[in-house]
Parts: structure tokens; sequence; C-alpha cells
């Protein structure tokens, strides 16, 4: 298995370097795996009051925070995935709203939300293991941005760190 080292500058473009800042990891891998234990002993700390918290009105609580993540998490690999087999097919944004408004995510056990995160962490963490050094280079544009698949990985890291901090800082302090 080779190491997966963050990506250059020119591998990412400025909306989604500050994930990439925030991932903090010199393998991929090895973040993929402590990141993921780190948040999942995070969440499994905070109560039930505050996993149905909203620090304002039309905010998400932390369910629906962490079903974003999710969600995220497999739309950032699905991209990776399109990307390494150098398939063109244009990449559309996506609405994380509209996502979250239809993921009933705010009503589910913080359990089954737990069980799900694993699961796509895990397959993340086995596609990343299959690619070598070139399909890391590839690359597509999502919403016509320039982007690698070994950025791809990194965001996904620090998307979840950004997301982390927000809880630490509205809806636990």
């Amino acid at each position: 298995m080779i190491l997966i080292s963050p990506p250059l500058p020119t591998e990412t473009f400025g909306y989604f370097d500050k994930y990439v800042a925030k991932s903090n990891y010199e393998d991929l891998i090895f973040g993929l795996k402590d990141s993921s234990e780190e948040f999942l002993n995070f969440i499994d700390k905070i109560s039930d009051t505050k996993l149905n918290f909203r620090y304002a009105e039309g905010k998400w609580n932390i369910r629906e925070i962490m079903q974003h993540i999710i969600d995220c998490e497999r739309v950032f690999v699905y991209r990776a995935l399109v990307f390494a087999r150098r398939d063109k097919t244009p990449m559309p944004s996506f609405e994380e709203d509209d996502y979250a408004r239809e993921s009933n995510s705010g009503n589910r056990d913080i359990t089954d939300l737990m069980i799900e995160y694993k699961a796509v962490r895990k397959a993340t963490i086995e596609l990343y293991k299959s690619f070598d050094e070139t399909m890391l280079e590839e690359r597509g544009a999502p919403n016509k941005n320039n982007i690698s698949v070994r950025a791809m990985g990194f965001i996904i890291i620090g998307h979840q760190v950004h997301h982390q901090e927000v809880i630490r800082e509205r809806y636990l302090a």
C-alpha cells in the first residue's frame, strides 16, 4: 500500500482549500481511520438533549450535521471514483439543504447514524487503498472546478473536522 500524501496546492481550488488545510495528516489512509475514530468518540459523548439542539432557527441539529457529513463523503467519494476511472461525465454541484431536508436524519437514532458513518468510511478507505499514484493524480471538474482524486480524500477529512469544530463552538459551548 502506498503512502497517500497531502495534495499540492495545484490539485484543488479555492473553496476546498480550507478543508484540505484542516486535514492535518501526512497520510490519507491513516487520516481517514484516525479522524473516524476521533469523530465517533466525540459524537458518542454528546447527550440526547444536545443531539437535538439547534443554536438558531433553521439550523441543523447534530444528527442532521452527522447525516450531512455522511452524504458529503458519499458525494466526494463518488466524484473521486469517477475521476480515477477517467470518466468525463460532468459533475454537478449538489444542494446540501435539499439533502438535509429529505434525509429524516433529525429523527434517526444516533447509533444508526454512527453505524452508517462507519460503513461509509470503511468503503472510502477501501476505495482509496485501491488507487495507485496515477489514479490519485487524475482530475475532474465538479461544478466546473479542477480537483484531484487525492485532494478529494483530504477534503473528506477536513470537511468532517470543520463540522466537528462547528459542533464544539455552537452546540456544546
